[in-house]
């Protein structure tokens, strides 16, 4: 039931975004403000179905609720991001901030955890066992610290991708954009440390609140592992193809790769090894298998 339902608002998810660069005006604002809305509840649904409420609110509150004050805070002094304003075509406003953009926090912020749980041996396979303590208490920080890093720039590089495209379409304006990466013009640097500052912050404070729950991934988690690979190719191929925006294509899919590679390498390396195993327990008839 868990994976039924994520794959279908994963695949309503992705038909949204491919109609994206389709249009135009207030069509596209109205259809990125459904996007971001679909992306909330598939994360958080997904959190809520796979793991019960005490996970699925405790993404809320670290990155919905927090997502809102640390923009809120941001609008009104600067910090930490730089000075910005947001125009009024994402809908309505609450202190200054459009009400989907904690949504959207919230959205790459689980597959992002997932992705990094994944890549710091939370499988399955070793979720109830020694994985997380076999080098003892040495080994345990190091995994967490290795944990809260991977899902830090996994998370923060998106803005790569998300804050050109956004600022190309008008939805937001810097009012000191200096200094830029170069070809990013329009965004300050600042933007992007802001970004890693406070995605360190909701990951430190993911686990404690949610408990053991998300130390570990399984099958269920697929939508989510194929919705964070999705965002990194997609964006890559997007804003190279469709949005005219090179430079954001090439410092995103840079940005990103620090997860999204290792992560695809090793579902692909994974793949493999079950079929191996598959192949090795294949009942064998004598006189056709001899050879092997």
């Amino acid at each position: 039931m868990t994976r039924r339902i994520s794959w279908t608002l994963l695949a309503v998810l992705v038909l949204a975004q491919i109609c994206y660069p389709l249009t135009t005006g207030d069509t596209r604002a109205g259809l990125t403000v459904a996007t971001v809305v679909l992306g909330w509840l598939l994360s958080v649904g997904h959190a809520l179905l796979s793991r019960g409420p005490r996970v699925a609110a405790a993404l809320v509150a670290v990155a919905t609720g927090g997502g809102f004050a640390i923009e809120a805070i941001g609008v009104a002094t600067g910090v930490p991001f730089g000075s910005y304003d947001y125009s009024g075509e994402l809908g309505p406003k609450l202190a200054g901030v459009p009400l989907i953009i904690p949504l959207a926090w919230t959205w790459m912020a689980w597959p992002a955890w997932l992705a990094a749980v994944r890549l710091t041996g939370g499988n399955a396979a070793t979720a109830d066992g020694g994985a997380l303590t076999a080098g003892g208490s040495g080994s345990t920080v190091g995994r967490w610290v290795g944990r809260i890093a991977l899902a830090t720039v996994g998370l923060a590089a998106w803005d790569l991708f998300l804050d050109p495209q956004m600022v190309a379409e008008g939805y937001w304006v810097w009012r000191d954009a200096t200094p830029a990466l170069p070809g990013l013009a329009g965004i300050p640097v600042s933007n992007y440390l802001g970004w890693l500052l406070f995605a360190v912050l909701m990951m430190s404070a993911l686990r404690p609140l949610a408990g053991r729950a998300v130390e570990h991934t399984d099958r269920r988690d697929h939508p989510m592992v194929a919705l964070y690979l999705w965002t990194y190719f997609s964006s890559i191929l997007a804003h190279a193809v469709f949005l005219d925006l090179p430079a954001s294509a090439l410092w995103g899919a840079a940005g990103m790769a620090v997860t999204a590679v290792p992560l695809a390498v090793t579902l692909l390396r994974d793949r493999r090894s079950r079929a191996a195993d598959r192949e090795d327990h294949e009942p064998r008839r004598a006189g056709v298998d001899a050879t092997r």
